[in-house]
């Protein structure tokens, strides 16, 4: 098995992950609540835009060549994480008894989730068996993941859209 080029889909997605773990270490590090405010609004932006990738675009490839309740799960996941990330932003005046707490049940959300996806057996194992183009996904997930940085930038990190779950008002 030959290793992914920069532009694979997959090699994008764990590039994600990396940078996901590296952001929540930085905020178990970081001292003052100023500094892990910005550090957790990084982590939630980089996480829907992850999300949304994956939902929009990997995960549907995905069908038919990964088993069906692993995608599943994975959308379920997602959800349960989209829930708590909407309870760190909406943390704005930074009074959260909380906060902390939260944002380390969503690291060990998204922990949990990554070693779903990268196992043996995950979902990026059963996506390079199968016959995907992974060039042409990780050249859809790059320029989506642009669009997406961009405009939740400039707008903010929208509201969850659930996949599995009846909505929640948060």
């Amino acid at each position: 098995m030959a290793e992914g080029k920069s532009n694979d889909a997959i090699t994008l997605l764990k590039q994600d992950h990396r940078e996901a773990e590296k952001l929540f270490k930085q905020f178990e590090e970081a001292k003052g609540d100023g500094r892990k405010e910005k550090l957790a609004r990084q982590i939630c932006l980089a996480l829907t835009v992850h999300f949304q990738l994956e939902e929009q675009i990997f995960y549907p490839a995905c069908e038919g060549t990964v088993d069906e309740d692993e995608l599943k799960e994975g959308y379920v996941e997602h959800d349960a994480a989209k829930l708590m990330v909407a309870e760190i932003e909406a943390n704005e005046a930074g009074d959260d008894e909380y906060f902390d707490t939260k944002v380390h049940v969503l690291q060990e959300e998204i922990e949990h989730h990554i070693k779903e996806e990268e196992g043996p057996n995950g979902i990026f194992a059963q996506a390079r068996k199968g016959k995907l183009d992974l060039e042409n996904l990780g050249e859809q997930l790059a320029a989506r993941k642009k669009e997406l940085t961009t405009n939740y930038k400039a707008d903010g990190v929208p509201e969850p859209e659930l996949k599995t779950m009846d909505e929640v008002s948060i």
